[in-house]
C-alpha cells in the first residue's frame, strides 16, 4: 500500500514536469508555425498563383508563369548583379576583422578599448548608421563634400551616381560589421596553441609562415562560419538602400533583390511575382550554402 502511494505520487510529480515541459517548448514551436511555417505554406502556394491584391478573391492557379514573369525581367537580374556587388563588403570584413585581431593580439596599450570602439558600429541602429551616412556623403553639406572643396576639388554626388551608390554602400557595410569579425577572431586567435608557434620557430619558420601555416588553419573554422553568415546577410541586403533611395536610387544601383521583392509586393501588389520571388532568393542562398559547405571541405581545418 504504501509503495503504491509512492508510485503514484513519483508518477504524478513526472506528469507535472512533463505538461511544464511541453508548455515551455510549445511556445516557440507555435511561434514558428504562426511567423516560419504557414507564411512559407501561403509563399509557396502564392507563388504559383495569380492573386489580385492582398487576399484570395478571384486568385488562380497560373503554374510556372510567375517564375517566368520574375525571371524574364532585366531589373531582376539587375538586383541579383547589385546584391552580388554589395556582398564584397563581407570578403572585405573578414580580411581587416583578420589582420586587425592579429594586431590585437600584441602587445598593445588600451586592447580592450580598441575592442570596443570597433564593435560600437555592428550594434548600433541600421536606419541611424544609414542615415549618418547619408548626411556624411550628402552633396551639399556632407563633411566628404566640404574636404573635397578645402582641398580646391569639386564636390562628387556621390548618392546620385550609379557608379558610386554601391561603393559608399560597400565602405558602410565595411564600416559597421568588422567589430563583430573582430570579436571572433580575438577568442580565436586565443585558443591556437603558443606550442606551435614555438616549434615553428625552432624550425626556422618567419613570422609570414608561421601565421600562413599555423595561424590561418587554427581559426579557419571561425573564417567559415563568418563567410557563410556574412553572404547569407548580404544575399538579403536590403535596410539601407532603401532608406537610402526608396525609389531604387541612381539607375536602380540601390535595388538588391529582397527590394525588388518588397517593390513588387507592396508597391505594385503582385504578391504571386514577389512570392516566387522570395523563393527563388531562397535557392540562391541554399544553393552557395551548400557550395560553401562542399568546398570546406578542402580548407576548413577542425584540429586544435
Amino acid at each position: 500500500m504504501y509503495l503504491d502511494k509512492v508510485y503514484n505520487k513519483r508518477k504524478f510529480k513526472v506528469s507535472k514536469e512533463g505538461v511544464a515541459g511541453f508548455s515551455l517548448a510549445f511556445i516557440p514551436v507555435l511561434g514558428f508555425c504562426l511567423f516560419g511555417l504557414i507564411p512559407m505554406v501561403l509563399a509557396i502556394a502564392m507563388a504559383f498563383m495569380y492573386i489580385d491584391g492582398y487576399n484570395f478573391n478571384g486568385s488562380s492557379f497560373v503554374g510556372f508563369d510567375n517564375f517566368k514573369n520574375v525571371l524574364s525581367d532585366k531589373l531582376f537580374w539587375q538586383s541579383i548583379g547589385n546584391t552580388f556587388y554589395m556582398s564584397v563588403s563581407t570578403f572585405i570584413n573578414i580580411l581587416l576583422a583578420l589582420l586587425i585581431a592579429f594586431l590585437l593580439t600584441k602587445k598593445i596599450k588600451g586592447k580592450k578599448v580598441f575592442r570596443t570602439i570597433y564593435f560600437i558600429p555592428y550594434v548600433c541602429s541600421v536606419v541611424a548608421v544609414t542615415l549618418m551616412w547619408q548626411w556624411i556623403f550628402n552633396y551639399r553639406f556632407g563633411i566628404i563634400n566640404h574636404l573635397i572643396r578645402l582641398a580646391g576639388g569639386q564636390a562628387v554626388d556621390w548618392w546620385g551616381s550609379s557608379e558610386l551608390f554601391i561603393p559608399v554602400l560597400i565602405l558602410m557595410g565595411v564600416w559597421s560589421g568588422t567589430g563583430y569579425g573582430i570579436i571572433l577572431y580575438s577568442a580565436a586567435l586565443t585558443n591556437v596553441s603558443t606550442s606551435l608557434y614555438e616549434a615553428a620557430k625552432v624550425d626556422g619558420a618567419s613570422s609570414f609562415k608561421s601565421f600562413l601555416h599555423i595561424t590561418v588553419p587554427a581559426i579557419s573554422p571561425t573564417t567559415f562560419y563568418l563567410l557563410i553568415t556574412g553572404l547569407i546577410g548580404a544575399l538579403q541586403e536590403f535596410a539601407r538602400p532603401q532608406i537610402l533611395a526608396p525609389n531604387g536610387g541612381p539607375g536602380d544601383a540601390g535595388v538588391t533583390v529582397v527590394f525588388y521583392l518588397y517593390r513588387r509586393a507592396f508597391s505594385y501588389a503582385e504578391m504571386g511575382p514577389a512570392s516566387a520571388t522570395a523563393w527563388l532568393l531562397a535557392i540562391i542562398i541554399l544553393g552557395f550554402t551548400v557550395i560553401n559547405f562542399a568546398l570546406s571541405k578542402l580548407w576548413v581545418s577542425y584540429d586544435s
